[in-house]
């Protein structure tokens, strides 16, 4: 049985955490799915004849239209796990190459996930849990986020041509470079006159260029990185504010406060407080030992 901690819908589709305690099978469904263990029991994934493991190495992907079932490691043992269903519609407006073969987005059931994609499905889950203070435009920037991670890290590698870009907003290589830049260095102080050279654009070619792929300025992009690093670093629980604002470029915690409450809606030290309130409790899963990774 699936039971919903958190759900939240939107244009996107629905992402959801909750909780597996028995085995649990899914029809087939208009939306594309990806299934992320955030914590408790390790388990497995059965798709159309395949059995795929389910921990914290794994991503598992079901395509629109194809059943699932979803099965326990262990008699009486929880799994809490992300569940990120992406509409056709949305995913075929960023990746239309995507949906060019019968529907089926995604070759492979599983994939070893990559550090990058590990980290936005926990913020992902901080965030929902923080559903509060959670911004539509955020939550479509991560999933964009994730679903141009999975394309790249996984997909695209296996075409030689790497035909998935094809019709999509982010054809154009150097942008895609530029999105990479930024993402190895979240950082307020980075120069992004330098970063238009580094990719080979005039300044004002390049801002429009982004614009155009990412519907962001540059510098909208990369407040977003920061926001979902500085998210990651303060719900770890152990990073100092002080030193949360240090690495991420702010001149003066008090500058780092101030973006993180225009950003967010709450300063960084009560969105912290509000984590250890907002967590429900982990998984019992016997003597399996459970727990998310902290992010960042």
């Amino acid at each position: 049985m699936l039971n919903p901690n958190r759900v939240v819908d939107g244009c996107f589709g629905r992402v959801m955490l909750a909780e597996a305690v028995a085995p649990t099978s899914s029809a087939a469904r208009a939306a594309h799915l990806i299934l992320f263990k955030h914590d408790g029991a390790d388990s497995r994934c059965e798709i159309d004849g395949a059995t795929v493991p389910l921990t914290r190495e794994d991503i598992v992907f079901v395509n629109a239209q194809e059943p699932y079932t979803h099965v326990p490691g262990l008699e009486g043992a929880a799994t809490r796990l992300l569940a990120v269903q992406l509409s056709p519609q949305w995913l075929s407006e960023r990746f239309p190459a995507l949906q060019s073969e019968q529907d089926r987005a995604f070759p492979r059931p599983h994939e070893l996930v990559t550090q990058r994609i590990r980290r936005l499905a926990d913020t992902l889950a901080i965030e929902i849990l923080h559903d509060q203070f959670l911004a539509a435009e955020r939550i479509e920037f991560m999933l964009q986020e994730l679903m141009l991670s999975i394309v790249e890290g996984y997909l695209a590698k296996r075409r030689a041509s790497s035909p998935l870009w094809r019709g999509s907003r982010f054809a154009d290589q150097r942008i895609r470079r530029a999105i990479a830049l930024l993402r190895d260095n979240p950082n307020k102080e980075v120069n992004i006159d330098e970063l238009a050279t580094q990719v080979g654009l005039s300044r004002s070619r390049f801002y429009d260029l982004f614009q155009l792929c990412t519907g962001l300025s540059p510098r909208g992009y990369l407040d977003m990185l920061c926001v979902e690093a500085a998210i990651a670093k303060l719900s770890g629980g152990r990073t100092k504010i002080a030193d949360v604002s240090a690495e991420l470029g702010f001149s003066a915690q008090s500058n780092f406060t101030r973006f993180f409450l225009n950003q967010v809606g709450i300063s960084p030290s009560r969105y912290r407080r509000a984590g250890a309130l907002a967590e429900p409790a982990a998984p019992h899963d016997g003597d399996v030992a459970g727990g998310p990774t902290p992010a960042g």
